[in-house]
């Protein structure tokens, strides 16, 4: 079977990724297959953290466009990703596997406080882990989020899981159909040409940690074991050269 080329990862998931067909809300078919890849990987001994984005339930920037005030707008929607969380917590341990949900946002009925040492420990006991309430400030992504933690736990890469794209293209591959796809990147590159993989803060991060960034569809079946393998597939964003 071979040996995993990653010890300890992130995986970044869209809150999107979860509705399906449908846009919005939680698809429960959609879920149960995204837990079956994540408890697939976790049963070859590696460590998985999980950052899920909340567009599926609410968009702070969409908020902020409806003449909302921005805090607000972005607090509502950490708290969509925290009803993400819980979803993919339940559905991982219904497959019997350890999940521990810790949140930004101090809220102890629901859910852990993140407290890094503690979320170490529970990768080391081979739980996963899931971050939710983003980084508990307003104005940062997910995609933030998800660098920044895997900075603090020092994970070995960041799995960027795309519902709607295979990887990273010079453009839009839906509205032009001449866009080519990029095998491997730099984060300079990203900033430099504007690629919108995740937003320019997020890339800064993983690019002064040196942390590698693999981008690739999920929609295709053990996509996400295939990266942790270390398979080629999608798009690899690299840190510094």
């Amino acid at each position: 079977m071979g040996t995993p080329k990653y010890k300890r990862v992130v995986l970044k998931l869209s809150g999107e990724a979860l509705a399906g067909s449908e846009g919005f809300g939680i698809n429960p078919s959609v879920i149960k297959s995204i837990a079956e890849e994540v408890k697939e990987v976790a049963e070859l001994q590696v460590e998985v953290a999980v950052v899920v984005g909340g567009g599926n339930i609410w968009r702070g920037k969409i908020g902020s466009e409806m003449g909302m005030d921005r805090a607000s707008a972005d607090y509502m929607g950490m708290l969509a990703t925290v009803m993400n969380s819980l979803a993919l917590q339940d559905s991982l341990e219904q497959m019997g596997i350890e999940t521990r949900v810790q949140t930004s946002i101090d809220m102890r009925q629901v859910a852990e406080p993140y407290i890094r040492r503690r979320a170490i420990r529970h990768l080391e006991k081979k739980r996963v882990v899931i971050f939710a309430a983003g980084t508990g400030n307003p104005y940062f992504s997910t995609d933030t989020t998800a660098a920044l933690r895997a900075a603090e736990i020092e994970a070995e890469v960041i799995l960027m899981a795309k519902n709607n794209v295979d990887g990273v293209y010079s453009a839009d591959p839906k509205i032009d159909k001449s866009a080519t796809k990029y095998d491997e990147l730099s984060y300079l590159d990203l900033l430099k040409d504007g690629l919108t993989v995740m937003d320019s803060t997020a890339s800064s991060l993983c690019m002064d940690n040196n942390i590698p960034l693999i981008v690739f569809s999920f929609t295709e079946k053990g996509n996400i074991k295939r990266a942790v393998m270390g398979e080629t597939i999608g798009t690899t964003v690299r840190g510094k050269n």
